[in-house]
C-alpha cells in the first residue's frame, strides 16, 4: 500500500515508489490494480473488506481452474477436494496475506480458458495482463510460443505477440515517459538478489552457494535444457523436425491434428512446472504459482488403480513442505524429491508409443522343405 501511495500522490518516477519492504519491483499493472484496492479499502485501513475482496478472487480463481480441468476430463473428481479444502498454505496466501501472485495466477488462468475457446488475441492480451501483475507469468511463455508456432506458424504467430508488447507499454507508458530505464530495471530486474532466510526450495545449500553467481547461472542452463527436451521430445509430435513450426501449418508436409485441449493444457503447465523446479528461489507465497496445476500434471499421464494413492501422498508432502515453517534441510530436500518425481512421470508418463511393426504386404511366408518337415 504504501508503494501504491507514492503514486496515488502524484510520483511516476518509478525509482521513488518505495515501502516497508523496499522499493516496487512489480510492473506497472500490480500498480493499478492494488491502486484500485487501495481507495476501495479506504486508502487500505480497511483490512476486512480486502480480505472479502481476495476471498471472493480466490473463488474466482478456483472456478477459472475447475473449468480447465473439466475440459480436460483426466483429474477425477475426489482430488478436487484437497485443491479446495487440504491446503492451509494456499488459503493463508489469498485472505490472510492479500500477495499480488494471487491476482496475477487468477488472470492467467483466465487466459488459459481463452485459449481452449480458440480465443488466441484475445488470450495473449489477458496473458500480457498477468505478466503486468508479476513477472513469474513468464514461466508460462516458453510453451505459449510453442503453441502459437504450432497453430499459426511464424508469420501468424508475430501479431499475437505484438499483442502482449503493446499492452506492456501502454500500462507502463506513464512511468516510461518520466524515467524509462528506472521503470525497465525495477519492474523486470531478472537478476536481483532474493534472502536465504525466506527460501524454501534451496535451505539445505550454504548460504554463500545460493548467492552465487555460478549457481543461478547452473539453474538458468537446466531450465533451458529442460525447456529444450520437453519442446522437441514431449510437446512436438510430428515427423517433422521442430523447425517446421515456423512454416504457415497449410504448407507443413505432414500437417499437424489441431490443438487439443489436452495438450494446450500439458504444454503450458509443464512448461511452468520446469521453471518453478529451476528457480533461484521459492518463497511460501510463491506456491501459488504451482499448486493448481499440480493435479493435472500428477494425473494427465496413464494412471492406474494402484498409483491413485502415491500420486496424492506426493501432493500431501509437497503441500507438508510449504507449511514447514521455517523451512528446513529436510523440508527443502524434500520438496526437491517431489519435484523430481513429478518430472519423472510426466518425461515416461507422455513418452510416444512405438510404432507397431507390420509385416509388409503381399510377401507369403517360406514353405518348409519335405526334409525339416
Amino acid at each position: 500500500m504504501d508503494e501504491v501511495e507514492g503514486f496515488a500522490n502524484g510520483t511516476l518516477d518509478y525509482t521513488q515508489l518505495k515501502g516497508d519492504t523496499g522499493p516496487l519491483v512489480y510492473p506497472a499493472g500490480f500498480v493499478y490494480i492494488f491502486l484500485g484496492l487501495y481507495y476501495a479499502t479506504g486508502r487500505g485501513t480497511d483490512i476486512r473488506l480486502a480480505q472479502y475482496l481476495f476471498a471472493g478472487l480466490y473463488l474466482l480463481n478456483l472456478l477459472l481452474v475447475f473449468r480447465i480441468y473439466c475440459r480436460t476430463n483426466k483429474v477425477p473428481p475426489y482430488v478436487f477436494f484437497f485443491m479446495c479444502c487440504a491446503s492451509y498454505r494456499i488459503h493463508s496466501i489469498f485472505v490472510l496475506r492479500l500477495f499480488n501472485d494471487t491476482v496475477a495466477m487468477a488472470i492467467l488462468f483466465l487466459a488459459v480458458n481463452l485459449f481452449l475457446e480458440e480465443h488466441w488475441s484475445w488470450g495473449c492480451l489477458i496473458f500480457s495482463l498477468a505478466v503486468s501483475v508479476k513477472m513469474n507469468v513468464l514461466l508460462f511463455a516458453p510453451g505459449l510460443l510453442f503453441l502459437l508456432l504450432k497453430r499459426f506458424g511464424l508469420l501468424g504467430c508475430i501479431p499475437k505477440l505484438c499483442i502482449c508488447a503493446l499492452l506492456q507499454v501502454l500500462l507502463g507508458l506513464p512511468f516510461l515517459l518520466v524515467n524509462p530505464v528506472g521503470y525497465l530495471t525495477r519492474s523486470f530486474d531478472l537478476g536481483r538478489q532474493f534472502q536465504f532466510k525466506w527460501t524454501v526450495n534451496w535451505r539445505f545449500l550454504p548460504e554463500e552457494v545460493f548467492q552465487h553467481r555460478a549457481f543461478h547461472t547452473t539453474l538458468l542452463l537446466a531450465h533451458l535444457a529442460g525447456l529444450g527436451l520437453f519442446a522437441l521430445h514431449r510437446w512436438h509430435r510430428s515427423r517433422e523436425g521442430i523447425l517446421a513450426l515456423l512454416k504457415d501449418p497449410a504448407e507443413r508436409k505432414h500437417p499437424s491434428p489441431p490443438l487439443s485441449v489436452n495438450k494446450i493444457v500439458f504444454v503450458l503447465f509443464s512448461s511452468n512446472f520446469l521453471g518453478v523446479c529451476c528457480s533461484r528461489s521459492l518463497h511460501y507465497q510463491f506456491y501459488v504459482w504451482y499448486f493448481h496445476t499440480l493435479p493435472y500434471l500428477l494425473w494427465c499421464t496413464p494412471t492406474s488403480k494402484l498409483t491413485h494413492m502415491p500420486k496424492v501422498l506426493l501432493l500431501g508432502v509437497i503441500e507438508l513442505c510449504w507449511n514447514t515453517y521455517p523451512s528446513t534441510v529436510c523440508s527443502s530436500l524434500s520438496l526437491h524429491i517431489c519435484h523430481g518425481l513429478v518430472l519423472l512421470q510426466l518425461w515416461y508418463g507422455t513418452a510416444p508409443l512405438p510404432a507397431p511393426h507390420n509385416p509388409q504386404p503381399g510377401r507369403r511366408p517360406t514353405p518348409l522343405s519335405k526334409k525339416v518337415q
